[in-house]
């Protein structure tokens, strides 16, 4: 198993310490640096920046929103950053949610799954090099009875098969994640529920392409705190309203894909009452209706044999890849859990 890292969205505050971060995990061998997009900060930017002041990590998109360019725009940007990285770019997409797809995009948030595999169809077909042509239900190239004609990329990129990921929840996403892409990138893992809640609806979409998941990157991120093993409650405290603005507030009450999540792994109850109090604007009472076996089967806290402990739960559930997020305040206390990841996955015995 591998490991990543997540810097988040970027303008945070914590600019120039994630350069350093991500810094220091080339330094230490950790195999991609992933960023985010929203409605802030681009990934694109961000990834070039990082990718031009280090010198062995692949860098990630985590994620482009399909909702945010057109498929032959992101072939082009991925093409560029393999190119420009020396061939160490993984692009992410993912659809977003939709709020941000409708309300920030004016994007009609309808048929994700129809939508992403149309998109994923021409990014690849882009990249090829060969002449586009494209007729779809969302994307029709070149427009019929138009000026337009099938036309090529010609930017070479460093690779002739970039690794494509997914960002995938519910589990029809997973499966089509499974049978399109290269891997997959998941949120809110619990070793524990991995197998229902993400291999199995994967396995089955590699079986639809005639593979198995030999080769497919299973890259889940997951929240790191480092302690000592008493102060577990409490490190588990800091990520109360993370994972109640996620349960709780993404999305729609009808349409939030986290706390379908929560509700398949068991927290049904839980999970209704974190979006009630959450979308009654009682985000304090949500962070406490969070229970803490939720948020410890889902991060990565205390000493650093008890978090190899739980990588080992990782890797034995089919984790390839494991994206940290280290907190901390400074940058000092960022450092330090990176190196403790690193230690932990050698005690592991995984790296």
């Amino acid at each position: 198993m591998q490991l990543g890292i997540n810097l988040g969205y970027w303008g945070a505050g914590m600019d120039a310490d994630n350069l350093a971060v991500a810094r220091e995990a080339d330094r230490l061998g950790y195999a991609v640096c992933w960023a985010a997009e929203a409605y802030g900060s681009d990934a694109a930017t961000v990834l070039s920046w990082v990718a031009a002041q280090t010198e062995r990590i692949d860098v990630g998109s985590a994620i482009f929103q399909i909702p945010a360019r057109q498929p032959a725009m992101t072939a082009m940007t991925a093409a560029t950053l393999d190119s420009l990285s020396g061939g160490r770019f993984r692009l992410g997409l993912g659809v977003s949610g939709p709020q941000v797809s409708e309300g920030w995009y004016g994007v009609k948030f309808d048929k994700p799954l129809t939508r992403t595999r149309e998109y994923v169809e021409i990014v690849r077909k882009a990249m090829t090099r060969e002449r586009l042509s494209y007729e779809g239900e969302h994307w029709t190239l070149p427009l019929p009875g138009g000026p337009g004609k099938p036309i090529k990329l010609t930017v070479h990129p460093q690779r002739e098969h970039i690794p494509l990921y997914i960002a995938a929840i519910g589990p029809k996403n997973l499966e089509q994640t499974g049978e399109i892409a290269d891997g997959a990138l998941l949120i809110f893992p619990s070793a524990e529920h991995l197998e229902e809640t993400a291999i199995k609806p994967l396995r089955a979409g590699r079986e639809k392409a005639g593979k198995t998941l030999d080769g497919f990157d299973v890259c889940p991120t997951v929240p790191l705190a480092v302690g000592d093993d008493k102060d577990v409650p409490a490190l588990a405290d800091t990520f109360r309203p993370y994972t109640a603005l996620y349960v709780g507030g993404m999305g729609s009450r009808k349409q939030n894909f986290y706390n379908r999540l929560a509700q398949r792994m068991g927290y049904e109850k839980e999970a209704a009452e974190i979006q009630d109090k959450y979308l009654a604007g009682d985000k304090q009472g949500a962070a406490a209706a969070v229970p803490h076996d939720l948020i410890d089967r889902t991060t990565l806290l205390g000493s650093v044999d008890r978090i190899a402990d739980r990588m080992r739960a990782y890797a034995a559930a089919g984790v390839t890849t494991l994206t940290l997020a280290p907190s901390g305040f400074t940058l000092e206390e960022r450092i330090a859990s990176l190196r403790a990841g690193t230690e932990a996955l050698e005690r592991a015995g995984l790296a």
